[in-house]
């Protein structure tokens, strides 16, 4: 499964040349990997309220051409992996005119408990599990 989320660019997210600043890339891999989530059938607040967090462990930003204010963009993002152990997010940002990619990246979240250990997702929430696995990309 693809999910696509829709961003404009505000004039806060850009620098002084004129250009989105490379911090906000991330954030907007956040707000459509929280779309992605809530499109399987469940929300952040509800995992966690399960004991169920998702930290982030490793984040790779690939900056392709520079996205200016107003512009439409699209946020594409898809499961690739998924363990009983972590996920991994693959996003690809694009002008919604063309279709130009523009950024591409990933993220590689861990499965952990609300005391931060780890956990075996699989084996702790095999249905959710099941659910999530479904929708990876093989």
């Amino acid at each position: 499964m693809i999910s696509q989320t829709k961003v404009t660019v505000r004039y806060a997210e850009t620098d002084q040349m004129g250009i989105v600043h490379h911090s906000v890339y991330p954030i907007w891999y956040e707000v459509a990997r929280t779309e992605t989530i809530k499109k399987i059938g469940m929300t952040y607040s509800e995992l966690e309220k399960m004991g169920i967090m998702i930290p982030l462990v490793e984040l790779n930003c690939k900056y392709h051409l520079p996205a200016k204010y107003e512009d439409e963009l699209c946020i594409k993002v898809e499961i690739t992996k998924l363990t009983p152990a972590r996920i991994v997010f693959e996003y690809q940002v694009c002008r919604q005119e063309n279709n130009e990619i523009i950024n591409t990246g990933s993220t590689i979240h861990a499965w952990v408990g609300n005391d931060f250990k780890p956990i075996n997702f699989k084996k702790q929430f095999p249905i959710i599990f099941e659910k999530i696995n479904q929708l990876v990309q093989h």
